[in-house]
């Protein structure tokens, strides 16, 4: 009689303890589950802000670069030029540092557009961009007709005019693979560079529509 109810001991503690495991590993399982669905809820939504009209300028390597062009990419445009001795080589190193951190997404560009198209031929571009080591056909200096680029840059991206080019604006600017603007960053913050980063890792993950 007693070992029948050491037996008895022994498989109502193993039916226990596989119970218990059982237990824990939907507990584990459902945590997991809802971390994934936390995680979804709290992904930041970027809604497109405008869809950027047509354009067509010149490229450092004189070919013309245009909206058609970069259709289907992922791309961080800003406005610089080359004799700024102000916040310009500052963005432009941090475009640099984007390119180094998306190196591997070759669906993700970067468009840096003079706003001093008179000097700022496409010679002058390219000297500018293998100062920053600038890939090329990942990373577009674009030049052009002046009015063309003020336009542009205030009713097409609306980040203001570029009659004085000291006053341009600063931001970097996300377009996704549609040509529509879905966010703008201070190039001068680093929480906003990294929620750049961030936000152009969920477009590039986007499915193009």
């Amino acid at each position: 009689m007693e070992n029948k109810n050491q037996w008895i001991s022994k498989l109502l503690l193993a039916i226990g303890t596989v119970l218990l495991i059982g237990s824990l590993a939907g507990l584990f399982w459902l945590n997991n589950k809802l971390g994934e669905h936390k995680q979804k809820l709290s992904s930041p939504v970027l809604p497109a802000l405008v869809q950027l009209p047509p354009f067509s300028l010149v490229e450092r390597s004189n070919n013309p670069i245009g909206l058609d062009d970069l259709k289907g990419s992922v791309w961080i445009a800003d406005f610089i030029f080359t004799r700024c001795a102000g916040p310009c080589p500052l963005m432009s190193s941090r475009m640099s540092k984007l390119q180094n951190t998306f190196r591997e997404k070759s669906s993700l560009r970067l468009v840096s557009i003079t706003v001093d198209p008179e000097y700022d031929t496409p010679q002058v571009l390219s000297v500018y961009a293998n100062r920053f080591q600038a890939t090329k056909d990942r990373w577009y200096f674009l030049t052009g007709d002046k009015a063309r680029i003020h336009e542009l840059a205030k009713g097409g991206f609306l980040v203001g005019g570029v009659e004085d080019v000291t006053l341009h604006s600063t931001r970097f600017i996300l377009v996704d693979r549609q040509g529509r603007i879905r966010a703008y960053y201070d190039s001068q913050d680093d929480q906003d560079i990294q929620k750049l980063v961030q936000d152009a890792g969920i477009l590039l993950r986007e499915v193009a529509s």
